[in-house]
């Protein structure tokens, strides 16, 4: 349902609170003395029919009697009487409640309905938005609202926290409290019957007054709608996320290696690092990120110089950064020369040491060079205090430096109260300031993993597979007859047709019922070839003996395929035998055995791995996950995040593989995933790759049948870029490009934007404004496909690059009712019919979305837009004291 209503849960006006109670340690008794004391300016209408004044205020018998309808109501009476209460406050007007009771979801009411589901039933008539069941409240402190059970109230600040943990709430609070940390919100979901992450995400991404979100977060149960408003949210504020549970509990039952090695908590972390959110692992990390990401700058560039003033300090955070897999800064010639001539004891390599006596000045110098140099992308400042350098005086000298720099610099002051005011002035001079230089590393690192992520975040691979359909079909068909037959498990020489299908290098597979088969296999094949087993019940061959390589003759090959016969009988004579698989031996003695393969996550649906392979892949546990679709800057981070990485890279005489043919295999096996929903679990391992190219050794496939009732797409937990809604059209005497914005086109849009008059700015934005600033440029051109549509009509410009003409853009309710549209056209080509090819593009996809209705607004001074809307079937009326124009069309 997303944000409808939530502006009343999240900054009501006026509370009731049903079940208020004055029995001390009862829940109406703290939430009536947390609302009350915590200076809520607005009116508290205390409800229970046992009392007619508590704390002061006057209390009413029922819902029914209240005098007006309040904008929230706080709920916290037995489970049984939640339902009717809804219902009662539904009738009233009123258009969100917590509700703090418990126990809603084992309980029946008498059609056998759980309470939980009642109170949902009782709630959508009226699109009554609900927090909980089973929440401990909210608060809002900006508006010194504490409508929760927490012991005491929050500093008002720019951080949003949002907690499916109540028992969460009360630590948190007290620690923030005491390190003066303040909150725009502070929300605790409890059992999310209605509203959840996914719609808090949607609230707080468009909050004026909320500067981060930080998470925490227990279990998800709809990946697609989170991953779309996490996305949102991260495109314009910091997102950061803990998550418990990283143990996980009972396996996954797989037949795959793919299925086994892609752990929930891997998913989890593959999601958030797509989502362009910060994952941390304490509540410590947690507020300390915020902080570092408040104060950071942006990062183009991933090496970090350190300067120090002693040989011990710069070490530990030298050895921080080394052991944290960050990158130290090789410092460029001239800046090495400049140090010599700077230091007393001559050059300095990173980290650079100014020694226990350096002054102020030193190290103004110091940072300026470091700053200056271009291998070194941010600085990290550690200083120990000195009985003959105030370092309050340091900090001075280095904040001018800090506070004009484009790059960021960092600051540890080693101490207690005599860097206390050190630590101040380089906060208020903008740099993250740490204790310790494990903890000033830490944070770069921080810093460092958010760009990353933020940069995956910005990838949007198409939707349409650029396999041809044929081959799509031939892939489509073999899965098709599979199934028919009832095979789920497809073999080796099953699975390689399919990947042929999709063009993957495969070695030449044969499968043979009996010896004699195998042996006219090989003869075809042509010497020398493996033999192998082929068995649904056996992952690993090599373990029952039911492999033999290098086999150079017709009778190698029938004393191998009757040597692995027997084995698989006597180490397994449960396993059923399918035959063999014989294939052509892979002459390749610099390759390395990798696994790529595919599985499926309850919550997140298909899910891509990528790791070391061979025999011992689950020993090595070397892998990466990732979520589909792929694309080669997707593929390519998959594979970084792997030890094996740095020997595909190559080393001593070995040369390094070919890293295009593995990322190409990477986009390949996504976009099968992508295209066949049948397929639930996918082993490639292994795939041999060197120098010469990546080629398919062994493969097996797991599938299930799919659920066709929507489309094949709404597996993935992200939305692909709709690729199937580009269109050229003839316009003037050439041609336009309209499709669907990217992320990409951020600089065509800021010139798009600075060539609308300062009237058609205000037309679009009702308002007057010179720029766009970061966050609206994402805003307009990183958009969540799932939620929004924006078409551009695109082509060259004289100097080559990219053009933005005009803009139309669409967004639809949660429940695809009414859908509301702004169309911008560039100030110098107006009156050539690009607004109406912008319009009905819209008209079109709103039309094949099934969307009932499109509506808009203007200005009443934008008599092309009103003009353009009436003659396309609009109905155009009045609203509101400034004249302004309503617009209506009804598609369905």
């Amino acid at each position: 349902m997303s944000v409808r209503n939530l502006n009343k849960l999240f900054a009501p006006r006026s509370v009731a609170l049903v079940g208020a109670s004055n029995r001390p340690g009862s829940l109406g008794a703290t939430l009536l003395h947390n609302l009350v004391t915590g200076g809520f300016g607005g009116a508290i209408y205390p409800v229970n029919p046992k009392h007619t004044e508590l704390a002061g205020l006057p209390v009413v018998a029922s819902v029914a009697e209240l005098a007006a309808a309040p904008d929230l109501a706080v709920i916290c009476t037995p489970p049984e009487t939640v339902p009717a209460i809804i219902r009662q406050l539904g009738e009233k007007g009123t258009r969100a409640a917590i509700v703090l009771s418990a126990g809603l979801a084992d309980a029946r009411d008498e059609r056998g309905r759980s309470l939980k589901q009642a109170m949902l039933d009782a709630a959508h008539p009226y699109l009554l938005r609900i927090l909980g069941p089973n929440s401990a409240g909210l608060l809002a402190p900006a508006i010194k609202l504490n409508a929760s059970v927490a012991n005491s109230g929050a500093l008002p600040g720019r951080i949003a926290f949002v907690s499916q943990s109540g028992a969460l709430m009360t630590g948190v609070l007290d620690r923030a409290r005491s390190r003066g940390i303040g909150f725009s919100h502070f929300i605790a979901l409890g059992d999310s019957g209605d509203v959840d992450l996914g719609d808090v995400l949607d609230y707080l991404a468009s909050d004026g007054a909320t500067g981060s979100i930080l998470l925490y977060v227990e279990h998800l149960r709809y990946a697609r709608k989170f991953m779309s408003a996490a996305r949102a949210a991260a495109r314009s504020k910091p997102t950061l996320v803990l998550k418990a549970g990283r143990a996980g509990g009972a396996e996954r039952a797989a037949a795959s290696e793919s299925g086994a090695l892609a752990g929930m908590d891997d998913v989890f972390d593959a999601a958030i690092r797509r989502a362009g959110m910060l994952r941390v692992f304490t509540t410590e990390q947690l507020f300390a990120a915020v902080e570092t990401l408040a104060h950071a700058k942006p990062l183009h560039g991933e090496r970090l110089a350190i300067v120090a003033n002693g040989a011990g300090p710069g070490v530990l955070a030298f050895d921080a950064l080394v052991c944290g897999g960050g990158t130290a800064a090789a410092l460029a010639p001239q800046t090495l020369e400049s140090l010599a001539a700077l230091l007393p004891a001559g050059a300095r390599a990173n980290p650079v040491n100014l020694q226990g006596d350096a002054e102020p000045e030193r190290y103004r110098q110091a940072l300026e060079l470091l700053l200056r140099d271009p291998n070194t992308d941010a600085v990290l400042v550690v200083h120990a205090p000195t009985a003959n350098v105030d370092s309050a005086d340091i900090a001075r000298a280095i904040a001018p430096l800090a506070k004009s720099a484009s790059r960021n610099v960092l600051s540890c002051w080693l101490g207690g109260d005599s860097v206390a005011g050190a630590r101040e002035i380089a906060s208020n001079a903008g740099m993250p300031t740490f204790d310790t230089p494990e903890d000033a590393v830490a944070g770069f690192l921080q810093i460092v993993h958010y760009r990353q992520n933020q940069n995956l975040l910005m990838q949007v691979p198409p939707s349409v597979s650029s396999i041809a359909a044929s081959e799509r079909g031939t892939a489509r068909a073999l899965v098709r007859e599979a199934l028919a037959a009832g095979r789920y498990l497809l073999s080796d020489p099953e699975t390689k047709a399919i990947l042929r299908a999709y063009g993957m290098s495969l070695v030449e597979t044969r499968a043979a019922d009996t010896v004699d088969e195998a042996v006219a296999a090989a003869r075809g094949i042509g010497f020398p070839v493996a033999v192998k087993i082929l068995s649904p019940d056996v992952m690993h061959k090599s373990d029952v003996g039911g492999v033999a390589l290098d086999l150079d003759s017709e009778a190698a090959v029938r004393a191998a395929a009757q040597r692995v016969r027997k084995r698989l009988q006597e180490m397994r004579p449960d396993a059923r035998f399918e035959g063999f698989s014989v294939q052509a031996m892979a002459r390749r003695p610099e390759g390395h055995e990798l696994i790529l393969g595919a599985a499926t996550d309850p919550v997140f649906g298909p899910v891509i791995l990528f790791g070391q392979g061979g025999i011992a892949v689950q020993v090595a546990d070397d892998h990466a996950v990732a979520l589909p679709p792929l694309n080669a800057v997707l593929a390519r981070d998959m594979i970084d995040r792997t030890r094996v990485a740095r020997l595909l890279a190559g080393y001593r005489n070995r040369p390094p593989s070919d890293m295009d043919a593995i990322v190409a295999t990477l986009v390949q096996v996504s976009r099968l995933v992508c295209d066949i929903p049948e397929i639930v679990e996918l082993d490639i391992n292994p795939l041999l790759a060197d120098a010469n190219g990546a080629i398919v050794l062994d493969a097996r496939m797991r599938l299930a049948l799919a659920d066709r009732s929507g489309s094949t797409l709404d597996r993935l937990a992200i939305r692909p870029y709709p690729r199937e809604l580009e269109e050229r059209i003839a316009w003037g005497d050439g041609e336009l490009l309209l499709r669907p914005v990217r992320p990409e086109d951020g600089p065509a849009h800021l010139r798009f934007f600075d060539a609308l008059t300062p009237d058609d700015v205000r037309y679009r934005m009702f308002v007057r404004i010179r720029e766009l600033n970061p966050s609206q440029l994402a805003r307009f051109t990183q958009i969540d496909y799932d939620r929004e549509m924006a078409f551009i009509a695109t082509r060259s410009g004289p100097d080559g690059l990219p053009e933005t003409l005009g803009v139309g853009r669409v967004v639809a309710d949660p429940d695809n009712v009414s859908a509301e549209f702004a169309v911008t056209v560039r100030s110098d080509l107006k009156g050539h019919g690009l607004g109406k090819i912008l319009m009905q593009k819209l008209i079109d996809y709103c039309r094949l979305r099934g969307t009932r209705e499109i509506v808009g607004e203007a200005l009443p001074q934008n008599n092309r837009i009103i003009g353009l809307v009436k003659k396309l079937g609009f109905e155009v009326f009045p609203a509101g004291e400034e004249g302004v124009r309503k617009f209506r069309l009804v598609l369905r």
